[in-house]
């Protein structure tokens, strides 16, 4: 199984196609692509970078925001993605490029792109080299907004405190596989410092020649209904360790019967808007 940040996995044909069923049905992915795209400034972009842009949910909404006139590229490794993408979204602004991040300005003109976003992804690249790749292409003025799991940025939104009422769907899983399988949670390191937190990103981006513009944490609203949908996708599936998906799908089952459906939850973001410096005259 991939990891809980989900780094393997995504250049698997039954990832990608439940993924981008996902996207379809759910507002998860159309709601932080439209804040990220907003923040933006694309009224005016000629080409606009939708980095590690999987099957093009991110690309939709910077397609909505762009002129007519204007270009967008979507760079992503996984080509089981683009494969889904290209079928599922063909506007004719649109090209698709399979690429690691960190090989980004291979693919694009230096200080020709006018914004690059990146949706619920940067914290499964190096950072430090996408950050340079970036600064690489984007022009002076340009800016790069991208958004981090609060898990991964060390953040929480009130609004995430105060919403749970009991105990969440993943914790159900495991209590489920406990008591059927005899399985044996991995210890929670609650003294683990996050991987990417604002700190560590302000200095990677002021050493790749970026400079932060503004930064604001969010909250993610949802359901334990759709918590439910994002748990099918093989990727994402749970508990951790020797399971088969029908298992962990009949896991699942069990733990959300114990649920409220429509019972909200909350997810936590850090949004991060950088820009590339103009030129001083």
């Amino acid at each position: 199984m991939a990891p809980q940040d989900a780094i393997l996995g995504w250049d698997e044909d039954s990832n990608a196609e439940a993924y981008n069923a996902f996207t379809r049905d759910h507002p998860m992915y159309d709601v932080t692509s439209r804040d990220l795209a907003h923040r933006g400034h694309l009224a005016d972009a000629s080409l606009v970078v939708d980095l590690c842009g999987g099957t093009g949910a991110t690309a939709r909404a910077i397609l909505d925001l762009i002129p007519l006139r204007a270009r967008v590229v979507s760079v992503d490794n996984a080509a089981a993605m683009q494969r889904v993408g290209r079928r599922t979204l063909t506007d004719a602004r649109l090209t698709w490029v399979t690429s690691p991040a960190e090989r980004l300005d291979d693919h694009l003109h230096p200080s020709s792109v006018d914004a690059v976003v990146c949706n619920s992804a940067i914290w499964k690249t190096e950072t430090a080299a996408v950050f340079a790749a970036v600064a690489g292409i984007l022009r002076p003025g340009g800016h790069f907004v991208f958004n981090i799991g609060g898990g991964f940025a060390g953040v929480r939104h009130p609004d995430e405190l105060s919403a749970r009422t009991g105990p969440s769907l993943k914790a159900l899983i495991r209590q489920v596989a406990a008591a059927a399988h005899g399985y044996t949670p991995p210890p929670h390191d609650t003294d683990r410092p996050p991987k990417l937190p604002l700190e560590t990103v302000t200095e990677q981006l002021a050493a790749a020649g970026l400079t932060v513009v503004g930064t604001e944490v969010t909250a993610q609203h949802s359901t334990v209904a759709e918590k439910k949908a994002w748990l099918s996708i093989p990727i994402f599936a749970l508990p951790e360790g020797d399971f088969t998906h029908a298992q962990r799908m009949q896991i699942l089952d069990t733990a959300y019967a114990m649920t409220t459906p429509d019972a909200p939850t909350v997810t936590s973001w850090l949004v991060v808007v950088a820009g590339r410096p103009k030129a001083v005259a």
